[in-house]
């Protein structure tokens, strides 16, 4: 149980150590909906290398992170931001912004409608496969 603890804490370091990057690259907002002025945590975009990368973590506000982490606490309002950050050139906010528009078309229209504009390469729409929010 101790190995487990330390390889948990040794991977939220790792992961932590990122954020000065990432906050670099999200100029301090939240990579989905540009929440500012608000506390920022970086997110590992599953599935995630063992060993945490910039290019497979996002800088998220606590909002989105709740509502990515409590699928049944998500406000569907709140992810009409996803119709900038779905266009973004950075890889994992993409593959996030259309794992969550996905999951919002079933019961939105606007998603559905948003989805149906968005083009995302192969290598993007790989990973949006490989697992969902």
């Amino acid at each position: 149980m101790a190995r487990g603890l330390e390889r948990h804490r040794e991977h939220q370091n790792a992961l932590a150590a990122l954020g000065k990057d990432l906050a670099r690259r999200a100029r301090s907002t939240c990579e989905l909906c540009e929440a500012s002025g608000v506390p920022l945590h970086p997110y590992e975009v599953p599935p995630a290398p063992a060993e945490p990368e910039l290019e497979s973590c996002v800088l998220l506000c606590e909002t989105c992170r709740e509502q990515l982490d409590h699928p049944a606490r998500r406000d569907a309002n709140h992810w009409r931001c996803l119709n900038k950050s779905v266009w973004s050139q950075v890889t994992p906010v993409q593959v996030l912004a259309v794992r969550m528009l996905r999951e919002l078309a079933l019961r939105e229209t606007w998603a559905a409608e948003l989805l149906e504009q968005v083009y995302i390469t192969p290598e993007v729409q790989a990973w949006v496969e490989q697992a969902s929010v």
